[in-house]
């Protein structure tokens, strides 16, 4: 009962406070709620609790819930930042801000470093790079060789793994990103510049496919 309450409690979170505390105006955070109300009922419309499950966070990424993803499952752990297996509308909001034009590249770093850690050990060893590849290259549904594989695997490794211990910890990792910008591509969405302009297209295409959800 008291972790129930406590969830209903986070739920209303006070809307200029996040904006104070993130990248987001007043008026953003309005419609990001309301984008986050339409996912948190996406598989089941009558189930409006508030929250974004696991199931529903992939199918608003990828439209698909019912296959496993590396990639969903890494950054849906990311959202839910108290690990209680939902996220509720601060969490998302809050977190949604890292990706932000205007957040800072140390962070956007930091946070990528925790994306790939996927064993949280605190370095990225070499089968974790090995999951990330072959989990990017199911998600693309492109097919490599394992010699090219490991070609990858083994010039990441060289050219991020500095002290030559077989890892990559975060001194290393923030090297490495400085000098591959191209590694913090998709830690940046353009559109949260301005969400006013580009939000409504969301509700559309959500209301498009508010018949879609209803067969899952």
């Amino acid at each position: 009962m008291g972790r129930a309450l406590r969830k209903q409690e986070r739920i209303y979170e006070d809307q200029a406070l996040l904006a104070a505390r993130t990248h987001f105006s007043l008026e953003d955070v309005k419609l990001l709620t309301e984008l986050f109300k339409k996912l948190s009922c996406s598989i089941c419309i009558d189930c409006n609790d508030g929250f974004i499950s696991r199931e529903e966070f992939q199918l608003g990424l990828f439209r698909d819930n019912r296959k496993y993803s590396l990639f969903s499952d890494r950054m849906f752990n990311l959202f839910d930042s108290n690990k209680d297996g939902l996220i509720d509308v601060g969490e998302f909001i809050r977190t949604l801000s890292i990706f932000h034009p205007d957040a800072s590249q140390a962070k956007k770093i930091a946070v990528a470093f925790k994306l790939y850690d996927i064993w949280q050990t605190g370095f990225i060893g070499r089968e974790e790079v090995k999951e990330l590849i072959f989990g990017l290259l199911y998600e693309s549904e492109l097919i490599l060789t394992d010699d090219i594989v490991e070609v990858i695997i083994n010039k990441t490794i060289e050219d991020a793994d500095s002290k030559g211990d077989g890892k990559i910890d975060i001194e290393e990792w923030n090297s490495f990103a400085a000098h591959n910008p191209s590694l913090l591509k998709n830690m940046t969405i353009p559109y949260l510049k301005d969400i006013t302009t580009t939000f409504p297209n969301f509700v559309v295409n959500t209301q498009k496919n508010d018949e879609i959800y209803k067969d899952f």
